[in-house]
């Protein structure tokens, strides 16, 4: 059997953690990564793969949002139990979630500990360290105002990764001035950072728990930009939250200026599909 064969590599995981791998299945992951549930007998765990030399440092880099999130005792997050490396592979050891139906008020309550999680702040927007953004780099070097953070940290990387692609995306100077003067001055907030509906589950009392996370402290609506991008989310969900951390005057404006940091991620990953969307987007507040 190879050193590389799952079976093997999450055996190996599994005696790190002091526990004998009685089975194991596939999960549903993303581009990047593999996702197993394994199970040690009675108990279960969920275990992260990617190629140690491809993706360096992400699962360090999760472990700290994920323990920064659940830190902050607003919304279920799976405790992490274990990072590190198997034959060529990284790995990333976690609670495993049992799952039942969203109870009544599911979204309501994803509302008021949304804004819970966004009340948490810092003294500059920014994280420890950098991190992911799906395959992609991304930086979190401080900055003292929210827009000086979105478009050094999270726009300026990206536009410029697409031009050296050979995307034309024709940003004007202008463009950056009218995100100086649209983006709200407010402080920053411990956001998830890629919040689309693949990264959340319903845990086994019927509560939202946040996965996959690229945290930083950043605008708040970020997080509500990109919910709103793919959907899946009720709209009870953002009115709740309204109602206990108000958004500032014209929010729902700003919601494609904060999509286009992601649709930008997209630009870069997946390719041209997404280019009308993101030149659209530049056009519109330049």
């Amino acid at each position: 059997m190879s050193v590389n064969d799952p079976k093997t590599i999450l055996s190996k995981i599994a005696r790190v953690f002091g526990k004998d791998l009685t089975k194991f299945s596939i999960l549903t992951g993303g581009d990047i990564n593999e996702v197993f549930l394994i199970e040690c007998g009675s108990e279960k765990f969920v275990v992260k793969l990617n190629d140690s030399e491809k993706f360096p440092g992400m699962f360090e880099a999760e472990k700290t949002g994920l323990e920064e999130l659940y830190d902050a005792s607003a919304i279920d997050i799976p405790e992490v139990l274990k990072t590190g490396k198997v034959s060529s592979k990284s790995y990333l050891l976690l609670e495993h979630k049992n799952a039942a139906p969203k109870i009544s008020g599911f979204w309501e309550m994803f509302g008021e500990q949304l804004a819970k999680l966004h009340q948490q702040s810092s003294k500059s927007f920014g994280f420890r360290k950098d991190n992911y953004i799906g395959s992609l780099p991304q930086y979190n070097e401080h900055r003292d105002s929210a827009a000086e953070f979105y478009i050094d940290m999270r726009l300026q990387p990206q536009i410029e990764m697409a031009e050296n692609k050979g995307f034309q995306l024709n940003v004007k100077d202008s463009f950056y001035r009218n995100c100086e003067n649209l983006i709200p001055s407010e402080p920053p907030a411990l956001i998830h950072g890629d919040l689309w509906n693949g990264n959340y589950l319903v845990n086994a009392q019927g509560n939202p728990c946040l996965i996959d996370p690229a945290v930083t402290y950043a605008p708040r609506e970020m997080d509500l930009g990109m919910m709103k991008l793919f959907g899946g989310f009720h709209e009870n969900l953002f009115q709740t939250y309204n109602e206990i951390f108000p958004l500032q005057g014209n929010w729902e404006e700003r919601i494609s200026l904060w999509q286009l940091y992601y649709l930008l991620v997209h630009l870069n990953i997946f390719g041209a599909g997404y280019r009308s969307q993101v030149t659209a987007i530049i056009k519109r507040f330049s």
